[in-house]
């Protein structure tokens, strides 16, 4: 069974950063890196929105709303996918997800992320 584990959140300043990573197991077939992997968001009383996405060849998309501040990455060796968030501001706060797809979507728990003074 796939499990993501995300790590990272947190309570930041506005103007400030985070790393965001989700470490994956379960794998067996196929690998982590047949997957495309993504970070989505949910902010309190909203719909849970794509944040950015890293195809299994690499290929990046990312929501307007954070192009130019945040970047996707994956380490298919440690079977892991980073989200860089910087110039964060009180809108990027919300509860970010790993998502996983490979025929099925897999999910992780959440963790938070909170901007604030």
């Amino acid at each position: 069974q796939v499990q993501l584990v995300e790590s990272g959140g947190g309570l930041v300043q506005p103007g400030g950063s985070l790393r965001l990573s989700c470490a994956a197991s379960g794998l067996i077939f196929p690998s982590f890196s047949s997957y495309d992997m993504g970070w989505y968001r949910q902010a309190p009383g909203k719909q849970r929105d794509l944040v950015a996405r890293i195809t299994s060849a690499g290929s990046t998309t990312y929501a307007d709303s954070v192009k130019g501040r945040f970047t996707i990455s994956r380490d298919n060796a440690k079977k892991t996918v980073y989200l860089q968030m910087n110039s964060l501001n009180p809108e990027d706060t919300a509860v970010y997800y790993c998502n996983a797809y490979w025929r099925s979507d897999y999910w992780g728990q959440g963790t938070q992320v909170t901007i604030s003074s």
